[in-house]
């Protein structure tokens, strides 16, 4: 089959690895992709969601995946559908559990889906009032979608309520932020969990544990991730079992009952507290950074997953896994994430070393390729260094000796990825 993937990211280029490597795929189409998406296939310059699917009939093209949110908040899968076309992703309603966080929350709340105490209101008094009863950190969550970027963790009450004033006011996220979600601070650790579901059944991938600060020991700002490992051994069948029965089965179900079956990438943003996993929020797509170690892992055909996925076929696929593990290192430009740095050029060592050329590789994200046919960064977050290994230390090993051989003016990345686990 030839397959277009949406996106031009790290993760879209992971997913475009993925499937290169499967016999079932001919051809792999990316719109727009980025400077090196052209060594896995064709990129194109259409980004109108009607034209693309004038492209995909034209070309007989059996599968669509869609790499980012933005256009799935947008309705890109509606429009496929609309033409019979097989796309995998969520419509634009049932895209809502990212694209506003309120809907996400009001419907966690609706079905009994474990999450924090919170309110959503676009009234600064409202959210002055709740702020007050609240001990810090306090949580201040932008209602619409801002990059990865829209949550504040506010180390008062005075704090989160300039969170708040700012994000109500359209200072912060412009009309993102104009409703927001006001939430208690979960104490536990973080996972990030991806179920991929087709309506009705779901396979649940191995957990994977994300670095979110720019800095080592989680210091420094916030960032779209810095770099992640999978499967984490913070995650055990109890606690499978629990996001199973208590998150997954209700939030499926309750999908389908109000008129919107959720195909796609269910992303779950977990807190484990006490061994109960409490739901962050969701996603409805895969995570960057981590879907970057979640491809390699794959053992089965990836085509078969995406294509079962978005036909509603996945109680007749059976997807495995490597029993291995996944660590990925974000190498990020100069100035990330507070601007833009200038472009340069990035050089790779010529590799000897057998086990790196077996056991690691790199998933490219903000690159473009220039007239003299070099690669150069010009991204916030340029490429991803992955490592396989039969340990997580092996792995982080194998990712960080890549890191090695990979140049360019004022690289940037964090040398603790996966230290919890370690």
């Amino acid at each position: 089959m030839d397959v277009l993937i949406i996106g031009s990211g790290g993760r879209e280029y992971s997913i475009g690895l993925a499937l290169s490597k499967d016999e079932n795929v001919e051809k792999i189409y990316f719109a727009p992709g980025n400077g090196a998406t052209d060594a896995l296939g064709e990129n194109l310059a259409i980004s109108d969601f009607n034209a693309l699917a004038d492209f995909v009939e034209k070309n007989g093209i059996e599968l669509t995946i869609v790499g980012p949110e933005a256009p799935l908040v947008e309705g890109i899968v509606d429009v496929f559908k609309e033409r019979n076309l097989t796309i995998f992703g969520p419509t634009a309603k049932a895209a809502q559990l990212e694209g506003s966080k309120i809907f996400m929350k009001n419907f966690l709340a609706r079905h009994g889906v474990p999450t924090a105490k919170y309110i959503e209101t676009n009234s600064l008094q409202e959210a002055y009032d709740f702020i007050n009863t609240m001990t810090a950190p306090i949580v201040v969550k932008a209602d619409g979608l801002c990059g990865g970027k829209g949550v504040i963790i506010a180390q008062s009450q005075d704090e989160a309520k300039q969170a708040a004033g700012e994000m109500l006011s359209g200072n912060s996220f412009g009309d993102a932020g104009t409703s927001i979600v006001v939430e208690e601070f979960l104490d536990g650790y973080e996972l990030s969990v991806f179920a991929i579901c087709d309506g009705k059944d779901y396979v649940v991938l191995p957990a994977a544990q994300d670095h979110k600060r720019l800095l080592n020991n989680d210091q420094g700002p916030n960032t779209g991730g810095m770099g992640a490992y999978a499967p984490t051994p913070l995650v055990n069948d109890d606690i499978y079992a629990k996001l199973d029965e208590r998150v997954i089965k209700p939030t499926l179900k309750g999908m389908q009952e109000e008129g919107m079956p959720f195909t796609g990438v269910l992303f779950i943003g977990v807190m484990v507290v006490n061994g109960d996993p409490i739901i962050l929020e969701y996603n409805v797509r895969f995570g960057d950074p981590e879907c970057e170690e979640l491809m390699p892992l794959l053992k089965s055909p990836a085509s078969e997953l995406f294509y079962k996925a978005a036909t509603g076929d996945l109680a007749n696929a059976k997807i495995e896994f490597h029993d291995k593990y996944a660590v990925g290192v974000v190498m990020a430009s100069k100035d990330y994430p507070y601007k833009n740095s200038e472009p340069a050029e990035i050089i790779i060592d010529d590799i000897y070393h057998e086990e790196i050329n077996e056991n690691a590789h790199i998933s490219f994200a903000g690159v473009s390729r220039g007239e003299d046919g070099k690669l150069y960064a010009t991204g916030g977050r340029v490429l991803v260094c992955v490592g396989i290994g039969d340990s997580i230390k092996e792995a982080q090993q194998r990712a960080y000796m890549l890191v090695g051989q990979v140049h360019y003016a004022g690289k940037q990345c964090r040398t603790d990825i996966a230290y919890q686990a370690l």
